[in-house]
């Protein structure tokens, strides 16, 4: 499990005494409302672990930047990171007063639609990197391949469609003829991929791949006792649909108390409705063998960096930026059923095809068997407030 953070920086109380005015006007992302708000309220900020963002943030500075298909629309706010990653200090003691001078806050909110004075809070989730036993070559206890990407993919960048292709692909197929749509779970499952389907390693069951490719990355042990790990490298561009729901929605079993374990043990229960559930799932995921960085926190996420537990959030990377701090108020589960306040600073670094909209994230929580049955009770109401850089000419290590 994630470490809880209740650490004080030494600055991080400079946080709240040094705050600026916040900005005044209110900004819109999407659909989304961005309301300012001034950093003292953003309770418990200065009793977070500012540090550990701060390492996080410098990560995700060292990757060169991308556009973000959300910053091109009129009266959209600028999320260009460079002047606050060049004045990022490395010293974690510095962190409150880093923030505090390089970002303002914004609640992110959205008009319910019963009630144009209600706003309705942002929803969290949770994933990890599972560990799941394996094989290089196919036998009877190792049966379902984990595959490569084919060589024929071709993925578009987020909000970005050809022309001609259903806009909601995230990926379409090369051919002689152009670009088409590519095969869904079902048709890859019964060989649509013919040679292109190339088996990287095999694991025990539908199941273990499912999770897998839901988490997008996870650690592997052979029969010899080494442990690879696999890294996401592309998916099929179709729908993405949550199997949990479905069988919570079937009737199978109840939201209440659904984790990881149980539904997957569910599925081995049941495998006739398991291969029919799981086969309504159109999307597939890719993967390549991955070795991070010695040292590194976990794998890499969508935004070319390794993730950090408890720090890396998954957004919709139509509307924001990698590199962005994000401040989340809500609860964190335990292990054991319970739950504990939730007030952290997080860094935008990853993304996924069920993370959609402005006040959605993932949290990932780290590796095995215990970050798993946290990220499986994860799926709760959360506060999102995104700390946009400020313009440079009001940074405080602006040139004058």
């Amino acid at each position: 499990m994630p470490p809880q953070s209740g650490l004080l920086p030494a600055c991080a109380g400079l946080l709240l005494a040094l705050a600026p005015p916040v900005r005044a006007e209110i900004l819109r992302v999407g659909e989304a409302v961005l309301e300012p708000v001034p950093v003292a309220a953003l309770a418990g900020l200065s009793a977070d672990d500012l540090g550990a963002a701060l390492t996080a943030f410098r990560a995700s500075c060292a990757q060169p930047p991308r556009p973000v298909p959300a910053e091109a629309a009129p009266g959209a706010p600028g999320q260009d990171l460079a002047a606050a990653c060049a004045a990022a200090p490395a010293a974690p003691a510095e962190a409150g007063r880093f923030f505090s001078d390089h970002f303002d806050a914004y609640r992110i909110t959205r008009p319910a639609r019963e009630a144009a004075s209600e706003r309705r809070a942002g929803f969290l989730t949770g994933y990890f990197e599972p560990e799941l036993q394996g094989a290089l070559t196919p036998g009877p206890d190792f049966a379902v391949p984990a595959l490569a990407r084919p060589d024929d993919l071709v993925s578009f960048e987020p909000g970005q469609t050809p022309p001609g292709l259903d806009p909601s692909l995230r990926a379409a197929r090369r051919s002689e003829n152009g670009l088409a749509p590519y095969p869904d779970r079902a048709a890859i499952e019964d060989g649509a991929l013919g040679s292109r389907a190339k088996p990287i390693l095999w694991l025990r069951d539908a199941v273990d791949l499912l999770v897998l490719q839901v988490q997008g990355s996870g650690r592997v042990r052979l029969p010899d006792g080494r442990v690879v790990r696999l890294a996401y490298d592309g998916r099929n561009g179709q729908p993405y649909t949550s199997v949990a729901r479905l069988i919570v929605a079937g009737g199978h079993l109840p939201l209440e108390g659904l984790t990881l374990a149980r539904w997957t043990g569910w599925l081995r229960d049941n495998p006739r409705l398991a291969r029919d559930l799981i086969r309504r799932n159109a999307s597939y995921i890719f993967f390549r063998l991955d070795e991070p960085p010695a040292g590194a926190p976990g794998p890499l996420g969508g935004g070319g960096v390794p993730l950090t537990p408890g720090r890396s959030l998954a957004v919709d990377a139509t509307l924001w930026r990698y590199g962005l701090p994000f401040w989340l108020e809500g609860r964190l589960p335990t292990p054991e059923g319970g739950s504990v306040p939730l007030a952290r600073l997080v860094i935008a670094q990853d993304t996924g095809s069920a993370i959609v909209g402005p006040a959605r994230g993932d949290l990932y929580l780290g590796t095995g068997e215990t970050a798993g049955a946290v990220a499986g009770l994860l799926r709760d109401a959360a506060r999102f407030t995104v700390l946009l850089p400020k313009p440079v000419a009001s940074t405080p290590d602006a040139p004058r």
